[in-house]
């Protein structure tokens, strides 16, 4: 278990890297058609659509790391107002309940990929970009996320974690 949950959080640190880099890429084509568009007068062409694919698979391959971090938006007022077994039983649910969501995105990102593999689908701009490439961030970033997710459900069920995060010496001080 030991082996799988460093695995999955080299995996998460790994695609935490490459979503930083995606935003930084997504940075330097900005600048590039800043250029070209006021200081050279030319067409953007590529620029727009590359800028988007990147933050969307920046969003998605970034996820996983986002959760192991526990970088994400949380809103703890229920967690820290409940007993120690409620708050685990509450962590447990919305676990299994997000890690579900995930896995239903996961399966229907891969079929909706799939298809735009498949099919050869193209953007619909001039650039006419293959579209599998760009939509390959989502089952894969919802991939990792659940491999995370299960990472965070064994870490609490053995008390590797406490329930959302929260150690005693957070809970005393809020």
């Amino acid at each position: 278990m030991e082996t799988y949950i460093r695995a999955v959080q080299f995996l998460s640190r790994v695609a935490g890297v490459f979503a930083a880099l995606l935003i930084g890429a997504a940075v330097l084509v900005i600048c590039d058609m800043v250029v070209e568009r006021y200081g050279l007068n030319r067409e953007s062409i590529w620029q727009i659509d590359v800028v988007t694919y990147c933050i969307v698979g920046a969003t998605f391959i970034g996820s996983a790391y986002v959760l192991m971090t526990r970088g994400h938006v949380n809103v703890d007022v229920l967690p820290l107002h409940l007993g120690e077994r409620a708050r685990y039983w509450l962590a447990l649910f919305t676990v299994l309940l997000a890690m579900s969501f995930c896995i239903v995105l996961f399966v229907l990102c891969t079929a909706y990929w799939y298809e735009a593999w498949s099919e050869n689908w193209h953007s619909d701009t001039v650039w006419r970009a293959r579209l599998w490439v760009p939509f390959a961030s989502m089952p894969i970033g919802l991939g990792l996320l659940v491999l995370q997710y299960i990472v965070e459900l064994l870490c609490l069920v053995t008390g590797r974690a406490p329930p959302f995060g929260l150690t005693e010496d957070r809970l005393t001080h809020s």
